[in-house]
């Protein structure tokens, strides 16, 4: 397994998040304070800050940039840990890094930039002027029809050193400064490969030279997304473990959960590993059939599980 450490990017700021939504309604900044304090009090690297709609509740731009001047103090208040500014709008990340004060909690991070923003140059260039690091998305390439997304992993290694190049020239960017995700998809449901795509491009990145020191990252959350619930904490850690053992250092995750990896000789994460053997798209068959293949694997491994669980 890789030496490196695991960053946790804690998610619980974000309208996903029952806690958070009902803060934003109320524009409570007390509500949102503690939902810092409980991140940093368990280990969080830095803290997303994502007030955007969602399938729960809409939330219009405007009501998003009237808020942040007051929040972002407000969090700064009640931790010194970091934040990572969530959102695809150039004017979001505006807005919010005026009123971030590095001061009080050091750089901060810009989350995110893809092929498909529409003000990508404008978000460069928030990120030269204000220092900070940048996340970017690897599962979206240029192309000359416009933004496509990456469905085999020399297509996303080959992002992730386009935007590498782009911040360096352009932003003024190390490469300890920049963070890579290339994706995660839920497995239980990832019938085009995604799930192997991204660890084969985090592989690549890791074995390139020129990318040295660059971080990686992936949602966590999607991972286990649909599998039963008794498994997905324990999904998630077997894939951490994969994950980092070809260079990831970052998740997006919700720290109340514990996320980190398991042991590499757990029988989970050997489990894991099968099933994405799997799921590998043999010749002459679609990636469908391959998903599907992968998908029944995942399920049986739930399944045994939940069922040990229900005999002890």
């Amino acid at each position: 397994m890789s030496e490196k450490k695991l960053h946790i990017i804690g998610e619980l700021i974000n309208n996903s998040y029952a806690r958070a939504r009902e803060a934003f309604t109320a524009r409570d900044v007390a509500g949102y304070q503690n939902l810092a304090r409980i991140q940093t009090n368990l280990g969080a690297t830095y803290l997303t800050l994502n007030v955007d709609g969602t399938q729960r509740i809409q939330v219009r731009k405007e009501e998003m940039l009237a808020f942040l001047p007051d929040l972002i103090p407000a969090i700064q208040e009640a931790t010194s840990t970091p934040i990572s500014f969530d959102n695809p709008s150039v004017d979001y990340h505006k807005v919010a890094l005026k009123f971030y004060d590095r001061k009080k909690s050091g750089a901060p991070i810009v989350n995110s930039l893809a092929a498909s923003r529409e003000h990508l140059d404008e978000m460069l260039e928030l990120v030269k002027h204000y220092d900070t690091l940048a996340i970017v998305m690897a599962s979206e390439q240029f192309t000359p029809g416009g933004p496509a997304q990456c469905l085999n992993p020399n297509d996303a290694y080959a992002a992730a050193k386009h935007f590498v190049e782009l911040l360096r020239t352009k932003a003024g960017r190390t490469n300890d400064q920049i963070i890579i995700d290339p994706g995660l998809a839920p497995v239980g449901a990832d019938t085009y490969g995604l799930v192997n795509i991204g660890l084969d491009a985090m592989r690549m990145m890791s074995a390139d030279p020129d990318l040295k020191g660059v971080h990686m990252v992936v949602g966590l959350s999607n991972f286990a997304w649909g599998t039963p619930k008794g498994i997905r904490e324990e999904l998630e850690k077997a894939y951490l473990t994969l994950g980092m053992e070809v260079g990831l250092d970052y998740a997006l995750a919700n720290p109340e959960k514990t996320p980190g990896p398991l042991p590499p000789d757990h029988p989970l994460v050997g489990k894991l590993r099968a099933a994405l053997e799997i799921g590998r798209q043999q010749p002459g068959e679609s990636s469908e059939t391959s998903g599907f293949r992968q998908a029944e694997a995942i399920m049986a491994i739930c399944n045994e599980a939940m069922a040990e669980a229900e005999q002890h």
